[in-house]
């Protein structure tokens, strides 16, 4: 059963990334696929397109699955799919692992840059806290440094998942929803005091019907890099005020989860200024779906 499922992901990934004229190696996307095979029958599974330039003529596939099927770090690094470099983040999942109830697990790789990403999902009903998860050996120092800004707009203890980026070595945190938060003048505030560009006004009236978001922060300096608001609808053509041809393509010829919401992000940074993610689900699962979305309230920079 489980070799079928990977034999079937991959046909779909093949055909999608073919879909978007985005190459596809077999060499480098199969072992990925056969690594975490075992737990692909009840892993929710999505494709993923962004507009920004580093993920330009890539498609990456996001997993979430429960705990106990695997760990991802450990896996990956087992299968040779990455490498420990003695950086802070090869030990984070395994620190927050020891330190708090991790609900479910998620992986993000891209059929042309490979393995990526892990995250862990605390429960819906057992949200963290800032101040104690910046008390994890492995985090961040910025973390810590920015508890202040995000206390001032009550995000300081509403910690629904954190993510690892392996290959930009770089950390999210998402924050449970805080409606306040999503009020125009509090959006200008809130990415004015990160540092980020001024909003446009899609932003802006995105982020009016966000259910989360998530800070980007890396080991390197306290800045935040980049902030992130995510919603969730059947038709992101109508949700968005200006849709890059790229997402537009995407969401025309996916051929998977044509009835299923989509996951819909803006994301903004002093690098990149604003683009767009957008995944549609190739494999739906309601109890890892519904728990993603309550956590980003919930994968991705």
């Amino acid at each position: 059963m489980s070799r079928k499922a990977a034999t079937d992901f991959y046909a779909a990934i093949e055909k999608s990334a073919g879909l978007l004229d985005v190459k596809c190696s077999r060499a480098k996307v199969w072992p990925i696929v056969t690594a975490f095979e075992d737990a692909l029958p009840k892993a929710a599974i999505l494709f993923r397109v962004a507009t920004d330039t580093r993920h330009e003529a890539e498609l990456n596939c996001h997993l979430m699955m429960l705990p106990g099927d695997v760990d991802p770090y450990a896996l990956a690094l087992s299968k040779g799919l990455i490498k420990n470099a003695g950086h802070p983040i090869d030990t984070l999942l395994s620190d927050i692992e020891e330190r708090f109830p991790v609900d479910s697990y998620g992986i993000d790789f891209g059929i042309v840059g490979g393995f990526q990403k892990a995250w862990s999902c605390f429960p819906g009903d057992s949200m963290q806290k800032l101040s104690e998860l910046a008390g994890v050996p492995s985090m961040p120092r910025g973390l810590a440094e920015n508890i202040d800004l995000f206390a001032r707009y009550d995000l300081a203890e509403n910690i629904t998942l954190i993510g690892m980026d392996y290959e930009h070595r770089t950390m999210n945190v998402y924050f449970g929803e805080v409606a306040e938060c999503l009020r125009p003048q509090v959006v200008r505030s809130m990415l004015r005091e990160m540092g980020m560009p001024d909003p446009s006004e899609q932003l802006l009236n995105f982020a009016g019907q966000a259910f989360g978001f998530y800070a980007t922060l890396s080991w390197d300096s306290s800045k935040i890099e980049r902030f992130c608001y995510s919603a969730i609808t059947r038709d992101p053509l109508a949700l968005l005020d200006r849709v890059d041809p790229k997402i537009e393509h995407f969401l025309k010829t996916i051929p998977y989860g044509g009835d299923d919401p989509k996951a819909v992000y803006v994301a903004t940074s002093p690098a990149d200024g604003e683009y767009h993610k957008v995944q549609s689900y190739y494999q739906w699962r309601p109890r890892l779906v519904n728990h993603m979305h309550t956590s980003v309230s919930d994968t991705s920079d």
